[in-house]
C-alpha cells in the first residue's frame, strides 16, 4: 500500500467535510502540505461533490444514507497522477529496452564476424601449407621428376647428397648428410649446373649436428635443363652469380 491510498478513505471525507476533529483529520492536512498528488485528488472529489449536488432535487436524504454514499465512493479506486503518468512511461520503456536489445545484438555480431575471420584466415594458412606439402610430395614421386646423387669431392667425411628435381616446374628438393661442420663465416650453397649456360644458385643453407641439411623449392625458372647439381663452400653472404669456394658434392644425373 503507497501513502496515497492510506489516505484515500479520509481524503473523500474531508472532501464532504465530514473527516471529524482529530489524529486523522490532522494526520492528513500534514501530508496535504506536501504532497501535491493528494490535492489534486482532494480537488476533484470537490468538485466531482459539487456536480452530484448539483444533480439531485427533491427532499434532503437521510444522513445514514449519506454517510454510505461517502463510504462508497472512499472505497470506490481511482488512478492517482503517479499512475497515469507511469503509464505515459511505457512507450519510453519500451524503447530504451529494445535499444538495449539493439545495442546487445550488434555488440554479439561483431564478435562472430571477428570470429569468422580468424577463422578464414586459418583455413586459408592450412590451405597455403597444404599445397606446399602437395609440391613437396610431386616433387619427389613424379615419373618425371629427375633425381640427382652427389658424392664426396674433396673431403674424407664422404658426405652424400640427393636432388629431387622437376623441370616442368622448377621444383627442387635437396638432401644431404655427412656434411661436415661449416668453418666460420662459410655457408654451404647450392647449384644448379645447367646443359648450357652458367651455374644457377639454388639455395644456401647450414647442416645441423649430424651433417643433415635440406633445401625445399628455391626459386627457380620452369623448363630449366639441369646437367648436374653441386655444393661448394661459399661466404656466408652466398656468392649467387657463380661458385667461387670448394666443390664439397657434385652430381650427375641418373
Amino acid at each position: 500500500m503507497t501513502i496515497h491510498d492510506q489516505f484515500a478513505e479520509d481524503l473523500a471525507l474531508y472532501a464532504l467535510g465530514s473527516l471529524p476533529e482529530g489524529d486523522e483529520r490532522r494526520a492528513l492536512e500534514t501530508h496535504l502540505e506536501t504532497c501535491g498528488v493528494c490535492r489534486r485528488e482532494l480537488e476533484q472529489l470537490r468538485g466531482d461533490m459539487g456536480l452530484l449536488s448539483l444533480s439531485t432535487a427533491g427532499p434532503r436524504p437521510p444522513a445514514r444514507s449519506r454517510l454510505r454514499l461517502m463510504d462508497a465512493i472512499a472505497r470506490e479506486p481511482r488512478q492517482s497522477a503517479a499512475q497515469r503518468h507511469w503509464w505515459r512511461l511505457v512507450p519510453w520503456a519500451v524503447a530504451a529496452a529494445l535499444a538495449i536489445l539493439a545495442g546487445v545484438l550488434w555488440t554479439k555480431n561483431a564478435g562472430l564476424e571477428r570470429q569468422m575471420a580468424s577463422i578464414q584466415n586459418s583455413f586459408s594458412e592450412q590451405q597455403q601449407e597444404l599445397a606446399r606439402a602437395r609440391e613437396v610430395v610431386a616433387t619427389l614421386t613424379a615419373p618425371e621428376s629427375q633425381q640427382v646423387t652427389l658424392v664426396a669431392a674433396k673431403t674424407p667425411l664422404l658426405p652424400h647428397g640427393k636432388a629431387f628435381y622437376l623441370r616442368s616446374t622448377g621444383s627442387l628438393i635437396f638432401l644431404a648428410s655427412n656434411l661436415p661442420p661449416l668453418p666460420a663465416e662459410k655457408i654451404y650453397e647450392l647449384w644448379l649446373i645447367p646443359t648450357s649456360g652458367n651455374p644457377v644458385a639454388a639455395g644456401l643453407f647450414r647442416p645441423d649436428a649430424h651433417g643433415g641439411a635440406a633445401v625445399l623449392n628455391p626459386p627457380l625458372s620452369p623448363g630449366l635443363d639441369a646437367k648436374t647439381f653441386a655444393v661448394t663452400l661459399e661466404p656466408a653472404t652466398g656468392s649467387h652469380d657463380a661458385p667461387r669456394g670448394q666443390a664439397v658434392i657434385v652430381g650427375a644425373g641418373e
